[in-house]
């Protein structure tokens, strides 16, 4: 189990010279530890009204969590079965927490999203009661939302306690498994874009943060064989690598720990595909897809012993057609200057030999490629349902939808 005192003790006094706090207060993963909530709740400061979000197949897969709640009064907010989180639906949360003390979210992604952004608005207590290890936002501060079909990231809180029964994680479907092997999976390229980004634009960056990501990420690869298998204990390895990268973003209070242009790919194939009024497949099988695509292009790069490097070049007028209905929020990102117009190409000449040494510094395109299929990841687009056509407009035009740089970005700016 992880020790938050102990973990927060060693980030004191960090190098970056950032003070890291966490504002979770406890963390709770074990073995049928289902029937201890409602008193775990009670010992970090819960109150009696608490409003219990889930869908139909959340509240199913916890079974006991109800019963271990008597004493509380409880109102339920339930879905036939989540998968988009919306602006809409957190304003809904915040209705009902006018009424209640505290809120519990029963299951993971969209649902944990919502709660997250509706308890930070209305200053509530959270808890998240995690039913599968499908992705690495148990602890982050930060909730991708949806508004208008843009999706972007908003602030929101870590919860005050999360609770894993891990005989629960390890039931979970062997598709949410696989899903939070590929959101791990992403960290490699996360990691390349940030130490890249500070080493060209000078962005904060923690190498002690880093570090824990890090070994979180080759945890999980190290287990690609084990991630689909009705086994707690390796329920319970995903489950704390997943929550480490969390509290890495909590830590620094960026995404950057957790996510990099991989997860910008994945956000762009989702809202292309809402404005079709379709529903994405599930964000850790389109992250692991999208890291795929984009560690082809950095092995590429990689071959490539020197580089020559000018001014980006965008035809602003042909972004701002593809991404149709949603061009204004894209305009909002690169007005009335872009990210990489602070670069100097010279800067990306002369430390690109330093470019190449942090792309070898993780798993190659083959080795990560060889653990999602051990890992029974989806590995083509042809899988989570994204045509030819989408996928190489993904490529193009995803960079332009996030200010923040990558190293996807910067090969723009190579010959």
């Amino acid at each position: 189990m992880i020790n938050l005192k102990e973990l927060a003790k060693q980030f004191e006094n960090c190098p970056c010279g950032r003070k890291h706090e966490l504002t979770t207060k406890e963390v709770v993963v074990g073995s049928g530890i289902v029937k201890d909530t409602g008193e775990i709740l009670k010992r970090n400061g819960f109150k009696k009204r608490l409003l219990l979000v889930g869908d139909k197949n959340t509240l199913r897969a916890s079974e006991g969590v109800e019963k271990a709640l008597e004493g509380f009064e409880i109102q339920y907010r339930i879905y036939d079965n989540l998968r988009e989180a919306t602006i809409e639906q957190v304003n809904v949360l915040k209705e009902l927490l006018e009424e209640n003390d505290g809120v519990i979210s029963v299951g993971t992604g969209s649902l944990n999203d919502i709660c997250r952004k509706a308890a930070a608005d209305t200053d509530k207590p959270l808890c998240i009661f995690a039913t599968a290890a499908s992705m690495d936002g148990f602890a982050s501060y930060g909730a991708p939302l949806t508004d208008g079909n843009f999706k972007a990231t908003y602030d929101a809180k870590m919860p005050e306690v999360i609770i894993a029964d891990t005989k629960i994680l390890a039931r979970a479907p062997k598709e949410l498994k696989s899903a939070g092997f590929g959101d791990m999976i992403g960290k490699y390229v996360g990691l390349i874009d940030w130490q890249v980004s500070a080493l060209i634009s000078g962005e904060y960056y923690c190498e002690k943060v880093a570090n824990l990501t890090r070994e979180a990420t080759d945890r999980i690869m190290s287990l690609a064989d084990r991630i689909t298998a009705d086994d707690e204990e390796s329920a319970a390895a995903v489950f704390e690598a997943l929550l480490l990268t969390g509290i890495g973003m909590a830590f620094t209070k960026t995404s950057r720990p957790a996510s990099g242009t991989e997860h910008i790919l994945s956000h762009f194939w989702e809202c292309k595909k809402l404005l079709e009024g379709k529903l994405s497949d599930f964000h850790g099988k389109k992250v692991g897809v999208a890291t795929l695509l984009i560690m082809e292009k950095y092995s590429k790069l990689l071959q490539k012993e020197k580089v020559v490097a000018h001014k980006e070049v965008v035809d602003w007028e042909d972004v701002y057609k593809n991404y149709g209905e949603l061009k204004d929020e894209v305009i909002k990102l690169n007005t009335p200057d872009t990210i990489t117009d602070g670069i100097n190409p010279e800067d990306l000449e002369k430390n690109w030999d330093k470019i190449r040494d942090i792309i070898r510094s993780v798993p190659s395109y083959e080795q990560i490629k060889n653990a999602m299929e051990r890992a029974e990841a989806v590995t083509t687009v042809e899988q989570i349902e994204v045509s030819e056509e989408l996928k190489e407009q993904g490529l193009k035009y995803h960079p332009y939808m996030r200010r923040r740089l990558s190293l996807y970005r910067l090969a723009n700016m190579i010959d």
